[in-house]
């Protein structure tokens, strides 16, 4: 069964010329173009160019060229004048930030001022540069803003480094600031950083180049041999406790032995900060005494990882008291996050606070993510798929079909330069209203490009198509697929929507490829357990084939995992042996179990796909859903696995 709505007829004929328009019109000179550019080869560039005019990626060919003059022979009348005719578009901010990093760079800052005024989203380099600038004109609140990048910017680019060290000649940074911004760097694992920055330390307190390999590369021995006096100064006591967080990332259980030995001649602050590295890692393996040695950290405040892990601990330990106390003393942006804002309402509600935990869970009630579709079942609120927009109309169909920034996105697609076309495709959604994101989704629908059909429908606010937020292609072949493996079919669409998003040469970068992202070895071992003759890699992204062996599998898995959807999910992403680790050794809600995934990869999959079933659900069913019953509980890890080991 299909459940796209079709568009009238007028609408059909102009996105199938839509379509037409955007067949291959001498896009193999265009790559010939690029390749030049790629290589360095200016002439040939110039050479192809000229018969490149009219093409739908003709800006892209001049940006090269213009590209090709910097830093030093671009003429800043005809950058002014490119810009000028492709203002707002992605080419032009393209070429304005290349631009503005050759001028920051050579401190042209009143050419630099009047180009960054136009720019509309400056990556990190150049906010850098703007904040070079404005010291340049002595602009004492310069450095109000400069500050928060302290803490923040764990490994800035070049054009940050004179940003941060202003902070330290104008003392707006002293040790305490100095000792804070090496300690994140060691919990980011950012360990060059850290050793630069060590630079900015009182000489009294900085630490030689042999100390601090010492510490970084043999921790245990440097506190093995700790001088008598260690801790008289605070480099010895600073040191010592990036020991320990060092010890923890491999055995938090040896690092709390070392801390409770080292922990009285710390000062709170030393040692609080190290109990709480080393309940992080701990809470990380799901160590049971990761709660414990939390407790240990006191009032200090933590960094935003270290807390959320604090959380996660205490949610496996069903200590909603340290789930309250800890989200309660998150920053407030946050605490505002749909994760701890549901969590807090839980804590709240295990508390008998039934008032504040409501209000807490209407703050993301119907929110099309996790934890709304979690609030609104705390607030027994069916999950419904919203009201179906209007039909788009002629001229809403003509507007889309005649973007220059998606014509540009679909004929970047078309040539094979995916990033760019991606890319090209968000920067023209900007702004658009809710019934332009709709015509944009359609077409992209049209022309099979479904990833950017749904980034599209995905961002609508009051009016929405769900057909095509959860889109449902190669309907005739995915469900059958899943019904001969007597797999719920939401459940597999919400898992290939987050694996692929239905592009069926979708490649990752760790080499899974197709509509369910199989990996060689794992498609490999699934055709020889299925019996597929003359099965060769070169089949993997057939979609027939592809289907075949990735619902194949994951029958596999979930028979393997109890059955258990979120397991199976946890699973196919990062492998049914850590599947089955990261369960408790007793019950676990179905949530929590999704929450205290350590990898954030998969910790971030889980929740899509499960929240993705539940619309497809609604879809295919035609009537509300509710997400706690798909999640269920999550049985002890002491359950024997059943079968063989799977890849």
């Amino acid at each position: 069964m299909t459940f796209f709505r079709p568009l009238v007829l007028a609408s059909s004929l102009i996105f199938a010329s839509a379509a037409a328009f955007a067949a291959p019109s001498n896009d193999d000179r265009f790559l010939v173009a690029r390749d030049a550019f790629r290589s360095g080869d200016r002439a040939k560039l110039e050479r192809v160019a000229p018969e490149l005019k009219g093409h739908d990626l003709e800006a892209y060919v001049d940006y090269w060229l213009l590209l090709g003059r910097l830093p030093d022979q671009l003429d800043p009348a005809i950058a002014r004048e490119f810009l000028a005719k492709h203002e707002r578009t992605y080419i032009a901010e393209k070429l304005r930030s290349d631009w503005l990093k050759v001028l920051g760079k050579k401190q042209q800052w009143a050419e630099f001022d009047a180009e960054y005024s136009k720019i509309v989203a400056p990556d990190q380099e150049l906010v850098c540069y703007a904040l070079q600038s404005r010291r340049a004109r002595s602009d004492a609140s310069m450095l109000d803003d400069a500050m928060p990048l302290w803490l923040t910017l764990l490994e800035p680019p070049e054009p940050c480094y004179p940003v941060l060290e202003a902070l330290i000649w104008e003392k707006r940074v002293i040790a305490d600031e100095v000792w804070a911004r090496v300690r994140r760097q060691f919990e980011a694992n950012k360990i060059a950083a850290a050793r630069y920055t060590t630079n900015y330390l009182p000489t009294s307190q900085t630490p030689t180049s042999a100390q601090l390999e010492a510490v970084i590369d043999r921790p245990m021995p440097t506190l093995a041999k700790l001088p008598a006096n260690w801790s008289d100064k605070r480099l010895g006591r600073e040191l010592a406790a990036l020991a320990i967080q060092r010890i923890a990332k491999n055995d938090p259980r040896q690092a709390a032995e070392q801390l409770e030995k080292l922990g009285p001649r710390l000062e709170e602050n030393e040692r609080s900060w190290a109990w709480g590295q080393v309940g992080w890692q701990a809470a990380t393996r799901h160590m049971p005494e990761a709660v414990g040695w939390y407790k240990k950290t006191g009032s200090l405040p933590l960094s935003d990882e270290v807390a959320q892990w604090k959380v996660r601990a205490a949610l496996r330990a069903h200590d909603w008291g340290m789930v309250r106390a800890t989200i309660e003393n998150m920053p407030p942006a946050l605490a505002a996050l749909p994760e701890w804002t549901y969590w807090l309402g839980r804590a709240y509600k295990a508390g008998g606070m039934t008032t504040e935990a409501d209000v807490l869970f209407q703050k993301i009630s119907r929110q099309p993510n996790f934890y709304g579709n979690l609030a609104d079942d705390e607030l027994e609120r069916p999950i419904n798929v919203p009201p179906q927009a209007a039909a788009l109309t002629r001229d809403e169909v003509i507007g889309a079909s005649g973007n220059p920034g998606l014509k540009r996105a679909l004929a970047l697609l078309r040539v094979g330069m995916r990033v760019e076309g991606v890319r090209e495709w968000n920067w023209t959604l900007r702004g658009m209203s809710d019934r332009e994101l709709i015509a944009a989704a359609e077409l992209a629908k049209r022309n099979d490009v479904y990833d950017r059909a749904i980034a599209a429908a995905d961002r609508t606010k009051n009016e929405h198509d769900y057909s095509l937020r959860y889109l449902a292609p190669f309907n005739d072949q995915v469900r059958p697929a899943a019904q001969k493996q007597s797999l719920d079919d939401a459940w597999v669409y919400g898992l290939m929507r987050q694996e692929s998003r239905f592009i069926t040469s979708a490649k990752s970068t760790v080499g899974a490829s197709g509509l369910m992202q199989l990996m060689p070895a794992t498609a490999k071992w699934v055709a020889n357990k299925i019996g597929l003759a003359n099965y060769s890699h070169s089949r993997v992204n057939d979609t027939e084939v592809n289907l075949l062996l990735g619902t194949s599998y994951m029958r596999m898995v979930m028979e393997s995992l109890d059955n258990h959807p979120v397991l199976a999910s946890a699973a196919y992403n990062a492998g049914p042996g850590r599947a089955r680790r990261w369960r408790a050794d007793r019950p676990l809600e179905g949530a929590i179990y999704a929450e205290t995934i350590p990898f954030n990869e998969t910790r971030d999959y889980v929740k899509k796909v499960m929240s993705n079933s539940v619309y497809y659900s609604a879809l295919f069913e035609g009537k509300p859903q509710t997400l706690k019953p798909k999640l269920g509980v999550i049985g002890p890890r002491a359950d024997a696995p059943k079968g063989e080991d799977l890849p």
